[in-house]
């Protein structure tokens, strides 16, 4: 944590200077009232004839200290607090780009629940733990020592009394530690199973309400909130045995000082305002004391808090950069240097699903050219979406190697390997923005122009011009203001503006009508005839027109070659082919 703590050192040490103002005045203050009582009431040291002129004068030194100390606390509250925030806020960055930097599995590790928690709870919880710590431990530790130094300077007797009960309350506070802290751990693991909850149903309401699942995930979401409020009493009940404790302390020891004193007082060792200015003394101590409570409960939150922030921000991201930025690198890949860009090759590929250990790919070879068309078909299952998720690696593979332009995918720096290749997933993702925003988003250079011509390649521009704001309609959260084939045209759109030499589209166009489809394939081989094309499709009629078909069973080829010369040797292919096309026969010359 110092690493964020250190960058921001200067505002704690001046919140610290204005918070020792701050208490100075407070421990100021009852030796004053000492004075008021003694020798301008009593007249003690003038032979009993009371002082009117200088209670005025220690009045206004009174009210000069209370105004300095509110000044020195607010201007300590502001030193505190942008310390905090701009502790937090470090580290929330550091977080969200550690996010980013994470491969699939970790981030399915997580889970999106807890990676929320942690961004947003976790780290409030840390900027309280650092405010608690710059303010709250600051003022406690300088209250405490003071009061105590004054109340020995006043009278030694009770000095001793106060501090025979620091160990019967420091004992209460440990005993009170040791029981809560496992519990703020619970917590933030609760809160953590409760966003996972809530994000789950908020984004599949839909289908929640289509299966009348509603008074389900009332239960579970309800059992998950009973669990976090059992600990979050637990917690309560356990400080609330403190306060009485403390409170009880602190009585027992005014009013033990409240005897000697009265006993001192008739000797002549104590005065009245000497007494006065004890109580007052020993009940800032106390105070501070139970103000140490609250902050250690802050405090131990904070901390848990920190340990789980730490874990996310400590994990190295699984997929690490290579050096090779394609063209923009001092070396060029082979097919680069000839002009050919786009090529792809699975070079005995394995793959299996990190933590799952079943295999998905198996010993796969594949090498598709430059320009090339090529569909990929096969069962649900069977391996078509894993097999395109190595091409940006979004996954690594477990054997073997996948090659764009002739280099291994793995010795490409990330961000030139994606820029290579533009991807539009089954389950199409839109932000909250405009639909030109979203049409950009691969390419936020791009023109108004050029999002139109996307948009009008990927069958969209009707549907977009006939709304009121045009391009500028705003797209509700997750796209949820759309049709479903709305999303696929606005993903496709956004997936072909990217100046990018591969495109895959995977199932992206399942919810487009044939005819629609049949338009977008000829307007797409217009709008970008060189880029090297991997359509998914569950559908024959989308890809029969594909410049060559690969069937895959299993994790394996078990077909390669055109709609026709598959139809004549591919089983598999055949098989499919019947079953869509209703066991019609077509004549393959």
């Amino acid at each position: 944590m110092w690493k964020y703590i250190k960058p921001h050192l200067p505002y704690a040490v001046i919140a610290g200077l204005f918070m020792f103002g701050e208490v100075l005045m407070d421990l100021i203050q009852p030796g004053i009232m000492s004075r008021i009582v003694d020798d301008c009431v009593l007249g003690l040291n003038n032979g009993g004839t009371g002082n009117p002129g200088l209670i005025w004068r220690l009045g206004i030194q009174m009210i000069g200290l209370v105004l300095f100390g509110g000044m020195c606390g607010s201007l300590n509250n502001v030193f505190v607090h942008m310390s905090a925030q701009n502790v937090g806020n470090d580290m929330r960055k550091d977080c969200f780009r550690r996010v980013m930097q994470f491969s699939f599995p970790q981030l399915d590790e997580f889970g999106t629940g807890s990676l929320v928690t942690r961004v947003t709870n976790d780290i409030t919880q840390v900027q309280n733990f650092v405010a608690q710590l710059v303010r709250g431990m600051i003022r406690t530790l300088m209250l405490t020592f003071g009061s105590m130094f004054c109340i020995f300077r006043l009278n030694r007797d009770f000095g001793l009394v106060t501090l025979c009960a620091f160990p019967f309350i420091a004992g209460c506070l440990a005993f009170c530690l040791s029981r809560a802290n496992p519990l703020f751990s619970r917590l933030q693991a609760q809160l953590d199973s409760i966003n996972g909850i809530l994000q789950e149903d908020i984004a599949g309401i839909r289908t929640m309400k289509a299966c009348v699942r509603e008074v389900y995930e009332k239960v579970r979401f309800g059992k998950a909130n009973d669990e976090l409020i059992k600990t979050q009493l637990k917690v309560l009940v356990i400080f609330a045995f403190m306060n009485p404790v403390v409170n009880a302390m602190m009585y027992i020891v005014v009013a033990v000082i409240l005897l000697i004193g009265s006993y001192e007082n008739g000797s002549g060792a104590a005065t009245p305002g000497n007494i006065m200015a004890a109580v007052t003394y020993t009940t800032q101590l106390l105070n501070g004391i139970l103000m140490l409570n609250m902050l250690f409960q802050n405090i131990s939150r904070g901390f848990a808090s920190w340990k789980r922030v730490k874990v996310m921000l400590n994990s190295e991201p699984e997929l690490k950069d290579g050096a090779f930025c394609g063209e923009f690198g001092n070396r060029k890949a082979g097919n680069a240097e000839s002009g050919k860009k786009g090529e792809i090759e699975f070079r005995d590929v394995s793959f299996s699903y990190p933590r799952s250990g079943q295999t998905v790919l198996e010993h796969l070879n594949l090498t598709i050219h430059p320009g090339e068309k090529v569909a990929i078909l096969g069962a649900t299952g069977c391996g078509k979406t894993s097999l395109v998720n190595l091409i940006p690696r979004f996954y690594d593979v477990t054997e073997g190697a996948v090659l764009v332009d002739g280099v291994d995918v793995r010795e490409y720096n990330q961000k030139a390997l994606r820029e290579k290749v533009a991807v539009v997933l089954q389950k199409s993702e839109l932000f909250s923005a405009s639909i030109e925003e979203n049409i950009a988003w691969g390419n936020p250079d791009a023109s108004s122009e050029s999002v139109k011509a996307a948009a009008i390649t990927a069958q969209a521009d009707s549907f977009i011009s006939s709304t009121s704001e045009g391009y500028g309609t705003m797209v509700a959260e997750r796209g949820m203001s759309l049709s479903g084939g709305q999303k696929q045209r606005i993903s496709i759109a956004r997936a072909i503006l990217k100046p990018a030499e591969i495109l895959i589209l995977d199932d992206s166009t399942s919810a487009l009508d044939l005819k629609t489809e049949s338009d977008f394939y000829s307007a797409l081989q217009e709008f970008s005839p060189k880029s090297t094309k991997i359509i998914i499709a569950q559908r024959i009629a989308s890809v029969r027109g594909a410049d060559r078909i690969i069937v895959l069973e299993n994790g394996r080829i078990s077909g390669s070659g055109t709609h026709g010369e598959l139809l004549k040797f591919c089983g598999a292919y055949q098989e499919i082919y019947r079953s869509q096309m209703g066991g019609e026969d077509e004549n393959h010359g």
